[in-house]
């Protein structure tokens, strides 16, 4: 596909990467000369300099009327250029154009983008704000992802010490544990030897698992996991702005009577928090006052949220809070180069919203006609497809064996009607399953045709 990108920023040079391998023809257009130069250094992809909501910018990309663009992506950081590059391309016929969008009125209605012919608006708060939810309802968890309309989550949970599961091959635990609905998709051993496990697989203590399951069996896999972890009764949130409020209204909506204190310094904000949340407690401080949280307990905190604009503000203040007795920290960073330090200080999880962010957009452009859900999870280079299994695909009446899917594949879960299963070798894939797919990065094309989801399809 001829696909053009606008913005260049940490979410454009992902997507147009990722794109680019696919074997896509990807046109990235950015503003700034400087970004443009370096990003043509870096990347296989042909870069236009210039503002992507000019016409005669775009004309340079190949959207002009009766031009072979088939996509246009716009991603930089303003939601003005965004969606006017969509309307521009649009009317130029454009098959699709996707917009970022950062300010929820846009988002909270769908018909901004039917009006400016925009097929998808997606939020990074949003994105960013389920991984987060994830991560706090598997407090064991360092990353999660949702699936199957959230009746289903990939989990990453290192194993501990005194887990029941250390020492045990995977194909003794579901024999052991019947009302665990799960497998185990990969697994790093604590001396660097990694892959796609098998039933043969030992599971030992230090282990860096990554683990399909129905979210109803999630507290009893944490619990398997690390035994000490405990559910999540109280919540700080440090940051009111946009990803801060998505955070809060994500855990209010979805955990109940969950205590929630959500700081942030200044003070016409936590004015708008209080009228927007009403009984949630909203404080007028930095987040990392120690006399502020003394008073409300920090040490009784079980998850510390930090959500401000700085990535460095984020994780120091998270490594101050564990230091001061916080359960579980999870620091936003933007910045690919400090995601590896949750191993480095006293932070638990890095979460990043271009990252989420770009991989809403990649399932868009990948497997738009069937898959419902799509995952990349960059830190070990494998990916994750979530489709029905349609009449004329070529899984549909075969068995897993009968598949064939090499070592680099794994049907992780087969949702059918209101049951999800753990599919064995000998079980039957049939017309209307719901199937999540994890591959290693080289495989993913092959798995999508494999259960008919080709990637290529206009």
């Amino acid at each position: 596909m001829e696909i053009v990108i606008v913005g260049a920023g940490e979410v454009g040079r992902v997507v147009a990467q990722r794109l680019a391998d696919d074997g896509h023809n990807v046109h990235l257009v950015e503003r700034s000369e400087d970004t443009a130069k370096i990003v043509s250094e870096e990347l296989d992809v042909d870069v236009i300099t210039g503002n992507g909501a000019r016409p005669q910018v775009l004309a340079k990309a190949g959207i002009v009327p009766g031009g072979n663009v088939d996509m246009l992506i716009a991603c930089t950081d303003r939601d003005e250029v965004n969606m006017l590059s969509c309307w521009i391309a649009h009317n130029a016929g454009v098959k699709q154009v996707v917009s970022r969008t950062r300010s929820l009125e846009f988002t909270d209605s769908p018909d901004w983008g039917k009006r400016l012919g925009i097929d998808a608006m997606i939020s990074p708060e949003r994105s960013i704000a389920r991984e987060i939810l994830g991560l706090i309802e598997v407090s064991a968890a360092t990353h999660a992802a949702e699936l199957m309309d959230r009746r289903a989550a990939l989990y990453t949970v290192t194993i501990a010490e005194n887990s029941p599961l250390a020492g045990m091959m995977l194909k003794d635990i579901r024999r052991k544990f019947p009302k665990l609905t799960a497998v185990f998709v990969y697994v790093e051993h604590d001396d660097g030897v990694a892959g796609v496990p098998d039933g043969f697989t030992q599971i030992r203590a230090g282990d860096n698992c990554y683990i399909v399951t129905y979210k109803k069996s999630a507290w009893l896999l944490a619990q398997l996991c690390q035994p000490e972890s405990e559910k999540v009764r109280k919540i700080f949130i440090v940051g009111g702005g946009k990803i801060g409020v998505q955070i809060a209204s994500s855990i209010r909506a979805d955990m109940g009577n969950v205590s929630i204190r959500i700081f942030d310094k200044d003070y016409d904000t936590c004015r708008q928090l209080s009228a927007l949340f009403g009984e949630t407690l909203v404080i007028n401080s930095d987040g990392a006052d120690e006399a502020v949280w003394h008073n409300e307990g920090i040490d009784t905190c079980d998850a510390y949220i930090c959500a401000t604009q700085s990535d460095e503000t984020n994780l120091v203040y998270c490594a101050l809070a564990k230091k001061a007795g916080a359960g579980k920290t999870i620091a936003i960073s933007r910045r690919k180069q400090y995601h590896g330090l949750s191993g480095v200080i006293a932070v638990d999880a890095v979460a990043d919203p271009s990252e989420c962010l770009a991989g809403v957009i990649l399932k868009f452009v990948r497997f738009r006609h069937h898959a419902l859900a799509y995952t990349m999870i960059e830190n070990i280079n494998a990916e994750m497809l979530e489709l029905v299994i349609s009449g004329d695909s070529p899984a549909s009446g075969k068995s897993l064996m009968e598949l064939k899917l090499g070592k680099g594949i794994v049907v992780a879960l087969v949702g059918r009607g209101n049951d999800v299963l753990i599919p064995g070798g000998n079980d039957v894939l049939l017309a209307g399953d719901r199937v999540i797919i994890f591959a290693l990065s080289d495989f993913i094309s092959k798995s999508a045709e494999m259960f008919g989801a080709s990637q290529h399809e206009g």
